[in-house]
């Protein structure tokens, strides 16, 4: 049996893949993945010049908004391979305070990355968390993610919505204050990242915003969440808070951490006294 979306490439837009051929999704080899599906269709709307079609920024549902304004810890971390020890080592993270999880691994096919998502799924199901995928709507989709996040340079947010319908969680990165600014009032968009505040590794040759950009997000008190992103430690956590973050995303802060729980911990409860 052929791995689900295998002939669906990562998808970066250029404007010349019609929004059409993502109706691939909807076929016969959607039939086989985790979670039957058929692509959202949006309700009929006039189409005049300014007008917003009215599912781009439909209503995700009140308990995700809620868990998502509640989350104040978002770990990106790969799939383990070295140690061997995913599925304890979400149970820790999770357990001890992680709000939301994104499996962040670079080249992996769509059926190795839905096979490690159905690891993340069941933890994330068993503590009660929220599970993000990075980039790929599709896979988003086939896994049954509660979150999609993408990048200055991946999918269009209208085409992403297009493919989850309105009840999952979209998320943007940004790089500037215009960015930034962007993110804060993009229709269909209900979080965005700020970074990276220090230069990182998981992001080579970007660089560093530094924490004004944090500040310059805080100062312009944006009605969704957001999160500091981009080599926060937790002896740099100090440094984010006082420019203003609430939300932090880390990556090797936890997944590096000699115990990983603990770490864990220490950011949550440092994050929660605000």
């Amino acid at each position: 049996m052929s791995a689900p979306f295998a002939g669906i490439t990562r998808i970066r837009f250029d404007g010349r893949r019609p929004v059409a051929s993502l109706s691939a999704l909807a076929g016969s080899r959607g039939r086989n993945c985790f979670r039957h599906f058929s692509l959202y269709q949006p309700p009929a709307a006039g189409r005049g010049r300014d007008h917003r079609p009215p599912w781009l920024d439909g209503p995700v549902s009140s308990g995700l908004r809620a868990r998502l304004a509640d989350a104040r810890l978002y770990l990106c971390t790969d799939s383990r391979r070295s140690s061997g020890d995913l599925a304890p080592f979400l149970d820790a993270v999770l357990g001890a305070g992680v709000d939301i999880v994104q499996l962040r691994e670079k080249g992996l096919e769509a059926g190795e990355e839905l096979a490690l998502l159905e690891v993340f799924g069941a933890a994330c199901r068993r503590h009660g968390r929220l599970l993000a995928v990075n980039d790929r709507a599709d896979v988003a989709l086939a896994a049954g993610a509660d979150v999609l996040h993408l990048g200055q340079d991946d999918l269009p947010v209208p085409v992403a919505r297009r493919i989850l319908g309105p009840e999952v969680i979209i998320g943007r990165s940004s790089h500037s204050p215009a960015q930034s600014d962007a993110a804060a009032a993009e229709p269909g968009v209900d979080y965005f990242c700020a970074g990276p505040t220090w230069a990182t590794p998981t992001k080579p040759g970007r660089p560093a915003a530094g924490p004004g950009l944090l500040a310059h997000v805080a100062r312009t008190h944006p009605a969704r969440p957001w999160f500091a992103i981009g080599g926060i430690g937790l002896d740099r956590l100090g440094e984010v808070l006082a420019a203003g973050a609430t939300r932090v995303v880390v990556v090797r802060a936890i997944t590096e951490a000699r115990d990983p729980a603990a770490a864990t911990q220490e950011f949550a409860r440092r994050l929660r006294e605000l």
